[in-house]
């Protein structure tokens, strides 16, 4: 069909396979990393760490290293005495001076002209400890006479979780099968290919700027400020791009503050860049937990109750990892239709590493138990497992016991979409009947499904996001965001929403997101609400500029300005597609007129969630994601090795926005979480990590990456920008749970602890136990 010249076609930005902004800088190495940048003056940090689980420190002996050329500082607890706790709970000193708790503390940290002498200077200190008793195992935490990791909290208790609706032992008594079962749960570390890093810097009336790999920048300012009694107008933070975050980076840490403190006496700008093993060392993990899980069913397969018991290592002090039972309560209360629910959880202290937020915060402990229960309450009572999960799944329109309200729900269509394209349950009987067959080499087929936020979760006094938008005399749209790009993709999603609303190409579009001195007020990068939260903001500044620009554009036609519309760069006739006014004359006319008008506005998004209630009640995002994962497993039972060959992957997103950026996120979460299944396992002995680098920690590399088929169900939510829902999450938390299925499947045999190594498996498979005893802490 030939188009008119003047006429311009209808054409959507939204579900299209768009190439991320900054792809083309980071192919052709263009991009600069935190390691990439150097100020003038800059002077370069180390830290030196215990290497101690528990001990006290009986002296610190830094004249060696103060006296070496080339040293500008050396700072140890003792020369800092405005220095106070951070974390979660207030209860982690960046730099010890009575006592190490793990062996990644923090003990001095030096400036110096170049990292050679750093290095060279740590190595001159001199610490002498006196050792003391480990408790590296959560279950001793409260054992009478265990060590009190921190005085002031004797019982080793650093926080506790309790939630209950309705009442389970009337549950119970209604249920005609109840399970329990009890499930370990590792460590695990985000391995970003970004190193933790940052550079501090004071200028010359006494203002902190900070180029942090931070998640969360606005919430670092506010931090910041308190902690160094500053006006938080004084503290700007600039985001270099960041090669991964994961959660790693939502929390403030011990490296990030003493850099501030070297900046400060050097008055010099400091950078600390960690290398690849102290990463390992110094960074969050996922935190292991012991989990007991107890539920029941009725014959004809209602779900009836769950009581859960969680005990949780919070390692040596207290981050974002101990705050995860809020996540996990919400998947044991409401995955499901449950109607009697009790959750009790207590994070302990420990002189192992300290666990923060990982990518699905908590759901992927959660999933994994009830998910395997979900299989064996089904074969418990003869019922297909399939069609027990779709009896018991939610729909549209319900309200759950904890009063999450599912607005849009595509729960039913994940699970029936993954069956039929796995073709789920016809595998599933093939593979049971072939467990006995001969060969070493067994099949096997399992199932699972999530539930997480997709809007965000209310826990601080605003979820919401700021967006300002400005368009130039030629119709460059700059768009101010104050949402963070770390590496998902969320620059490329606001462009896409925004240009969908003024009928513009997206490379017309400039984002800036990494700059607090000049982008509005936004959370920060957590609880999968990025695409939700600022797209909502971003659709909002683009209508108010679209309204400015059509009332122009009417008075300047003589016509109403519910006529017209804009389109491919043109101020359109909304009924034929005539192109009337080409938008940068419009805009130039606009600003160079006698009184002249900017096309500038802003817009704040506060999506409708709630703050839960001292129960924990409450619709706590403004969406809810579901996806239900296919894992297909090949098991070899003479070695152990578990190999992943396929996973279905159906995802209710609301609504595609970038088809391109979505697959990816899924295809990222999946092996994310095959690396949770079957490789990753970070080695804590006695409070010691054992392997701390890459040859060691196994990652999934690409040869072993299963055929992925992924299917989305566009359920539109109504709250959306344009009908989506976040997904950052969702796509790691089933994978493990739906490969201890499929290993069940192949084999017969139930495996309740992660990861699935071909240790484990082997043992598990010949009546040896689960876990071989180098691996348990």
């Amino acid at each position: 069909m030939t188009v008119s010249p003047k006429t311009i076609a209808p054409d959507t930005l939204i579900g299209k396979r768009i190439v991320k902004m900054d792809a083309p800088e980071k192919i052709e190495g263009k991009t600069r990393y935190i390691h990439d940048i150097n100020l003038s003056g800059q002077l370069h940090a180390k830290i030196l760490r215990s290497g101690r689980v528990h001990a006290l420190i009986k002296s610190i002996d830094v004249s060696a290293a103060r006296a070496l050329p080339g040293v500008h500082a050396v700072i140890t607890a003792f020369d800092v005495p405005d220095m106070r706790p951070i974390g979660v709970a207030k209860d982690h000193m960046p730099l010890k001076g009575e006592r190490v708790r793990s062996e990644r503390d923090e003990i001095a940290a030096v400036a110096a002209e170049s990292v050679e002498i750093a290095e060279q200077a740590l190595k001159l200190i001199k610490v002498v400890y006196q050792d003391l008793p480990v408790l590296a195992d959560a279950r001793d935490s409260q054992k009478s006479g265990a060590p009190a990791i921190h005085a002031d909290k004797p019982d080793n208790v650093a926080m506790r979780f309790d939630y209950s609706h309705g009442d389970v032992a009337q549950g119970e008594a209604e249920s005609d099968v109840v399970l329990e079962d009890t499930f370990e749960l590792h460590y695990v570390t985000h391995c970003c290919m970004g190193v933790s890093g940052m550079i501090a810097e004071f200028d010359a009336s006494g203002n902190l700027l900070m180029y942090s790999n931070t998640q969360v920048p606005f919430l670092h300012k506010r931090e910041f400020a308190d902690y160094l009694r500053m006006d938080p107008s004084r503290v700007r933070i600039i985001q270099p791009p960041i090669g991964g975050g994961f959660g790693s980076k939502l929390d403030i840490y011990p490296f990030e503050v003493i850099c501030v403190y070297l900046a400060r006496l050097t008055r010099r700008p400091v950078k600390l860049v960690f290398t690849r093993e102290e990463e390992f060392l110094a960074s969050p993990t996922r935190q292991p937990v012991l989990l007991t899980l107890r539920s029941g069913c009725k014959k004809d397969g209602t779900l009836t109750f769950r009581q859960v018991h969680t005990l949780h290592d919070n390692g040596a002090y207290t981050s974002w990892g101990a705050t995860t039972p809020f996540v996990m309560m919400q998947t044991f209360s409401s995955l499901y239709r449950v109607p009697h629910c009790d959750y009790h959880t207590v994070a302990v202290y420990t002189n192992n590493p300290y666990a923060g937020s990982f990518r699905g915060y908590g759901n992927l402990q959660a999933t994994f138990a009830i998910e395997q229960q979900m299989d064996m309450l089904a074969e418990a009572i003869g019922m297909d497992q399939f069609e027990f999960r779709m009896k018991n799944a939610q729909d549209a329109g319900e309200v759950t016991g904890q009063g999450m309200h599912f607005k849009s729900c595509g729960f039913k269509q994940c699970l029936s979409t993954a069956a039929e394209h796995s073709h789920f349950q016809r595998q599933l009987e093939q593979n049971r009947n072939n467990q006995k067959a001969p060969g070493s080499i067994k099949r096997g087929i399992g199932m699972a499904s999530t539930l997480h936020v997709g809007g965000g979760a209310k826990i601080h006094p605003s979820d919401g996001c700021g967006t300002i938008l400005k368009l130039d005399d030629f119709a460059q749209l700059t768009l101010i965001t104050g949402a963070s790009e770390i590496g998902q993709g969320s620059e490329t999603v606001l462009a896409q929403l925004v240009c969908e609303e003024l009928g513009l190409p997206i490379s017309r579009v400039t984002v800036v997101n990494n700059d607090t001195a000049i982008t509005p007020w936004d959370v920060g990068v957590h609880a999968s609400r990025t695409t939700f939260i600022a797209g909502n903001s971003a659709i909002g500044a683009a209508r108010k500029a679209k309204a400015k620009i059509l009332a122009a554009a009417a008075a300047k036609l003589e016509c109403d300005a519910d006529e017209l519309d804009m389109r491919g760069g043109y101020v359109i006739r909304a009924a034929s597609g005539e192109a009337l006014i080409d938008l940068p004359r419009l805009l130039r006319q606009l600003h160079f007129s006698d009184k002249a008008e900017l096309v500038m506005t802003t817009f704040y998004y506060e999506p409708p969630s709630v703050h839960q209630d001292k129960g924990f009640k409450g619709d706590v995002s403004a969406a809810y994601t579901w996806a239900t994962q296919v894992v297909e497993v090949e098991v070899d039972t003479d070695t152990g090795i578990v190999k992943m060959s396929r996973v279905t992957a159906a995802h209710d997103v609301g609504r595609v926005l970038n088809r391109l950026g979505i697959e990816g996120q899924i295809e990222g979460g999946v092996v994310m979480g095959q690396g949770y299944a079957l490789t990753e396992n970070l080695m804590v002995e006695n409070g010691v990590m054992r392997n701390p680098n890459f040859r060691d920690y196994k990652l999934v590399t690409a040869p072993e990456i299963p055929e992925i088929d992924i299917h989305f169900i566009e359920s539109m939510d109504g709250e959306g920008p344009q009908g989506a829902k976040g997904v950052g999450e969702a796509p790691a938390i089933c994978i493990a749970a739906a490969t201890a299925n499929a290993i069940y499947n192949a084999t017969g045999v139930r495996i309740h602890g992660l990861p699935f190594t071909p240790e484990r498996v082997y043992r598990a498979l010949h009546g040896q136990g689960e876990q071989p005893s180098w691996e348990r802490t």
